[in-house]
């Protein structure tokens, strides 16, 4: 017969192997990453057909906003790199202090047609960079919210 210590222990111990087994294989304990806001004040949420309209008439100022390995595998063709650095939560009324975005290489005339993208529709990046660029004054913000992973399905054309 066990004593009550000796079963504490030994649950104890098989709880905190699986907990490490679910955290080494990726399992329920990984971060689910919540879909983006599908309004945006101040500016428009675009899909990737009205994307490739504005790309093909280069008319518009594409912004990449995920890292340079990402944008070198391939991008919107014409896009600029500008990686968003986010340090503060995925929601709605994020803390912008804690994230960093170069609006300088944007272009200086703000009625400029802008549109960011990154993954897709849980891409915060590209969410909060269009939010950071309406708070600058930027007029005329396009949010392609469904991003790169929908442009690729969709087969539209790419540059690396």
């Amino acid at each position: 017969m066990r004593t009550l210590s000796q079963l504490t222990s030994s649950v104890a111990g098989k709880l905190v192997l699986g907990l490490a087994g679910l955290a080494l294989s990726g399992g329920v304990l990984a971060q689910t990453q919540l879909p983006t806001p599908t309004k945006l004040a101040g500016g428009k949420i675009i899909t990737v057909e009205e994307g490739r309209k504005l790309a093909d008439a280069k008319t518009a100022f594409f912004i990449d906003t995920r890292n340079v390995v990402n944008f070198g595998k391939g991008h919107v063709p014409g896009a600029n790199a500008i990686p968003y650095k986010s340090g503060s939560n995925d929601v709605e009324g994020f803390d912008a202090s804690k994230d960093k975005f170069d609006l300088d290489k944007l272009p200086p005339a703000k009625d400029k047609a802008l549109v960011f993208y990154s993954d897709g529709p849980t891409g915060w990046k590209s969410y909060k960079a269009a939010v950071w660029a309406i708070k600058a004054g930027y007029q005329n913000v396009n949010y392609m919210r469904d991003g790169w992973s929908e442009w690729v399905a969709k087969k539209f054309p790419a540059e690396n």
